[in-house]
């Protein structure tokens, strides 16, 4: 995508007025949405019709209780990893996000509905993931790393810190493998030391590739 093309989205919620205002917004921002649903079936079958660079799509949408589109976004990802997928919700739900990047932290996002009354910054989240990047909600942040420690990155390795910012980029084990030239089991091991070192046990509803990559950020945030 060149500088000079549009974004592409599909917006999916179930909330006529909200999903209006929304569309709005982004087409006077010059992002082209070439679709606009209500539920989770026809959400995918616009995304498979128009190939979008991001899907911006409601958590809860029907039919059916529950995190509906969740589980499309999530199956979104598996079919076609290119087309982004930036989930919104009324609420912080944490545990979503972490459903959301089990295949990885590239070309996703996940932001609260009242961050997107910030004109500009919910624009810039969508091309974020357009391009490549990963974006997540302070709050959804500080909940995920409630009773962390604070990132003690300065006692990485050079190698390590490496790794860490290559994953932070959303790269996979094997493209970071790729990057630096060496093994993929390399990058494991490098992995594993990285979580260690920062306090991140491998627990049951645990990411540590999400807690590690959020600490990073913060720790960058903190000197800007």
């Amino acid at each position: 995508m060149t500088a000079s093309e549009a974004i592409r989205v599909v917006v999916a919620e179930d909330h006529a007025l909200y999903r209006e205002l929304l569309v709005e917004h982004l087409r006077h921002q010059g992002v082209d949405v070439v679709a606009e649903t209500a539920d989770a079936v026809r959400l995918r079958q616009a995304v498979r019709a128009t190939r979008p660079d991001v899907a911006i799509v409601d958590i809860r949408l029907p039919p059916g209780p529950g995190p509906t589109g969740l589980h499309a976004a999530v199956e979104i990802r598996r079919a076609d990893p290119d087309v982004g997928v930036l989930l919104l919700s009324q609420y912080v739900e944490a545990q979503f996000f972490t459903t959301l990047v089990t295949d990885g932290l590239r070309k996703v996002g996940y932001l609260l509905k009242e961050r997107v009354s910030g004109a500009d910054g919910f624009v810039t989240a969508v091309r974020r993931i357009a391009a490549g990047g990963c974006v997540v909600d302070p709050e959804i942040s500080a909940r995920l790393l409630h009773g962390r420690p604070e990132p003690a990155l300065a006692g990485l390795t050079d190698r390590q810190a490496e790794v860490l910012g290559l994953m932070a980029e959303g790269l996979s084990n094997s493209a970071i493998a790729g990057r630096l030239g060496i093994s993929g089991s390399t990058v494991e091991t490098h992995a594993r030391a990285v979580y260690q070192d920062l306090g991140i046990a491998d627990e049951k509803g645990t990411h540590q590739r999400v807690l590690a990559v959020l600490m990073y950020w913060r720790a960058h945030q903190d000197r800007a």
